[in-house]
C-alpha cells in the first residue's frame, strides 16, 4: 500500500498514489479504501488544488469512469 495523505472532506478520509502503476487510492470515511486504475499523476495532484475534494473526485474520477476495486 502507498503512503496516504489525510484530506479535509466530508466524504473522503485520505488519498494516495502509486506513480509507477498509475493507481489512485481513495479512503472513504464510511466505505473503506478503493483503487482507481490508469489515473494520471496530474489528476492526483489536482486534489491538492481543488476547492472541494469531494466535487473534484466526482468530476475527475467517478464521472470519468476509471475502473476500480475495493481494497
Amino acid at each position: 500500500m502507498v503512503e496516504m495523505v489525510y484530506v479535509e472532506s466530508s466524504n473522503l478520509q485520505a488519498i494516495g498514489y502509486d506513480e509507477i502503476q498509475q493507481i489512485l487510492y481513495i479512503e472513504f470515511k464510511k466505505s473503506g479504501t478503493y483503487q482507481y486504475f490508469g489515473v494520471d499523476k496530474s489528476i492526483y495532484d489536482g486534489f491538492f488544488n481543488a476547492d472541494s475534494i469531494g466535487k473534484y473526485f466526482d468530476q475527475m474520477i467517478k464521472k470519468a469512469g476509471y475502473s476500480f476495486t475495493k481494497v
